[in-house]
Parts: structure tokens; C-alpha cells; sequence
């Protein structure tokens, strides 16, 4: 499976950023199990989910600091690529 996402670090905390659905975003359990799956890609790192509105507005779900910090930047200022799962 081929995900975008993004791992960053800033004032030394590192997090992973990852693309999700909204309907992910939007229900808690399934957002609990999305990070559960993405942790084996970011081992020891804060998941954090991030799904777009209609107009492009993101919605971000985690860590409450950083999702904070993401709140105030640009999107086109995190350093988004493609990882994949191996299942």
C-alpha cells in the first residue's frame, strides 16, 4: 500500500504526517486504527492524520501540540512524499 506523507522535525521532536481520507479524520475509532497502521512505518514517532475539506482546507488529528504547529503552516511547506506498507 502507497500513502503520502511526511516526516518532520521541529525543536527536536520528530512526527510523521500522513494523508488520510476526511472519513478517517472524521471518526475516532477508525483514526485510532489508521495510526495504529502507520506506526511500523514511523517507529517510535507521533502519527499524526491529515485530510483535506472539499476546498482543500486541512484537518489535522493527533498529538494536540503538533497538530497545533501544523495548524500555523503552510501545507506547501511540509515535505510530502510517497512510502509505502509492505502487507
Amino acid at each position: 500500500m502507497k500513502f503520502q506523507g511526511a516526516l518532520i522535525k521541529e525543536q527536536s521532536v520528530t512526527f510523521a504526517v500522513v494523508v488520510v481520507k476526511k472519513s478517517v479524520v472524521d471518526n475516532r475509532l477508525t483514526a485510532q486504527d489508521a495510526i495504529q497502521s502507520f506506526q511500523p512505518v514511523f517507529p517510535g514517532k507521533p502519527v499524526i492524520l491529515m485530510a483535506q475539506d472539499s476546498r482543500g482546507v486541512p484537518t489535522y488529528l493527533g498529538r494536540q501540540d503538533i497538530v497545533k504547529f501544523l495548524a500555523n503552516i503552510p501545507m506547501s511547506a511540509i515535505p510530502w512524499r510517497e512510502y509505502s506498507i509492505n502487507k
